[in-house]
């Protein structure tokens, strides 16, 4: 079903059933004032041939009058209204035209109705200066004016809801057309397009919707760009490494002797190096990509700091001097991930540190952040190096690693809320601070 419709109904069934309901409401209340108000003129009518009875009481005399006289003729004072004035003992001395004695004859007086030939008769009977004087209504002239009464109303009502309904349909397309145009826009956009939609004048409530595609498509188009110039980095990357192996694995089957085993020494280690540079690729597409974040081993600051050092010195553990107040803080992130974001801050501090030095490791806690410092003696960076230090495959010089261990640091770090700060050491080196979130305490049961 269309919003356009889907409005239509809602709001035109809501609206017919309000008025609906209001117009019966009104035509009960309007029948019961008019059956109220014909009823009054029965008694009035009643009451006004009583009070004339009572003015000449000598000429409604029945016994001066003598037997056999003919009725008075009333002229008749309303459409529809008959009356009849008649003796306590039934003797019919007045009435209207065509009123029929039987139908409005009554003993009782006040409100009566009763069926005559076929018809109904609604009755009023006041007894005055011992003469009984009947007011009496045909029902269905009644029914009749009801009835006119009713169609006068509906038939306005009727025309107004078409009406409105028919103004309804009209708002609701015409406030619908800015949201038309905005999906023809987006019908006409080529696939590969993700500029911005043009800020063009809009609806107050369509704006956050625009304003939303819009980030969603920097967002795309941002991410879009990182993975072609991902993708371009690695080709160029695993390039060199791949030629450099084919090449030594040419030169080792050419010759023989010394010259071949070192030219598989060489391959070797042009494999480790892919191995590395693929192992660091494939960190960085889990980093970015959706990750589950389930664990059920809970990550503590000093257990990653021993696993970060296990992994980054398997074989001079004592190269790294780590330093801690032995506090247990847990961290709001997957141990692997915290693990893997230290070690490769440590292997990059004993990379570039010489070999006689030691790396330092402290740990700091904050109130909500954890703070591991990483401190090497190597050469350090310039400034504009601590710019790029974080970039993708950027090396110094084109030296060893494959220029991934900061990039990964940097995208661990941000996509768990944390940060990663460098800063070159008055002593000589490099400061490195990393930055994780503490797990917020659970309350107890």
């Amino acid at each position: 079903m269309s919003l356009r419709l889907r409005l239509l109904l809602m709001i035109g069934v809501s609206l017919s059933l309000l008025w609906g309901g209001v117009a019966m409401w009104m035509l009960h209340d309007l029948e019961g004032e008019m059956r109220r108000t014909l009823d009054q003129r029965l008694a009035m009518s009643a009451r006004m041939v009583a009070g004339l009875v009572s003015q000449n009481p000598a000429a409604w005399d029945t016994g001066k009058r003598g037997a056999g006289h003919t009725p008075l003729t009333v002229p008749a004072t309303a459409r529809g209204l008959a009356c009849q004035v008649s003796s306590l003992r039934g003797e019919v001395l007045a009435r209207t035209p065509g009123t029929a004695p039987g139908a409005i004859a009554t003993a009782t007086p006040g409100f009566a109705e009763r069926e005559i030939d076929g018809e109904r008769w609604r009755t009023y009977t006041v007894e005055a200066q011992g003469l009984r004087i009947t007011t009496a209504d045909r029902l269905a002239e009644r029914d009749s004016l009801l009835r006119d009464v009713t169609a006068a109303t509906v038939v306005p009502f009727v025309v107004a809801l078409v009406g409105s309904l028919t103004m309804l349909w009209i708002g609701v397309r015409s406030g619908l057309v800015p949201l038309e145009r905005l999906r023809q826009a987006l019908a006409r956009r080529a696939p590969a397009a993700l500029t911005p939609i043009p800020d063009e004048p809009m609806p107050r409530e369509l704006q956050p919707l625009v304003d939303t595609l819009n980030q969603l498509l920097e967002r795309m188009r941002a991410a879009i760009a990182r993975e072609r110039r991902f993708t371009s980095d690695a080709a160029h990357e695993l390039r060199t490494p791949l030629t450099a192996l084919k090449t030594h694995l040419q030169v080792a089957r050419i010759t023989h002797g010394p010259d071949a085993e070192t030219a598989l020494d060489f391959a070797e280690e042009g494999a480790s190096r892919l191995q590395h540079t693929l192992q660091q690729l494939l960190t960085l597409a889990q980093v970015e990509g959706p990750f589950s974040w389930d664990e059920s081993q809970r990550a503590y600051a000093d257990e990653v700091a021993r696993l970060a050092i296990r992994d980054a010195a398997p074989e001079a553990p004592g190269r790294i001097v780590f330093e801690s107040d032995g506090a247990s803080v847990e961290l709001a992130l997957p141990q692997a991930l915290a693990a893997t974001a230290l070690r490769n801050l440590l292997d990059n501090a004993l990379r570039h540190s010489p070999s006689a030095q030691s790396v330092t490791l402290e740990i700091g806690v904050g109130p909500n952040r954890v703070c591991f410092r990483v401190c090497d003696s190597g050469p350090g960076l310039l400034p504009d190096e601590l710019a790029r230090v974080t970039e993708r495959f950027w090396r110094r010089d084109r030296g060893r690693g494959s220029g991934l261990g900061l990039a990964i640091v940097l995208a661990i770090a941000e996509r768990c809320g944390g940060s990663l700060t460098l800063a070159q050491r008055a002593a000589g080196g490099l400061e490195a601070e990393l930055h994780l979130p503490r797990a917020k305490p659970t309350r107890s049961s």
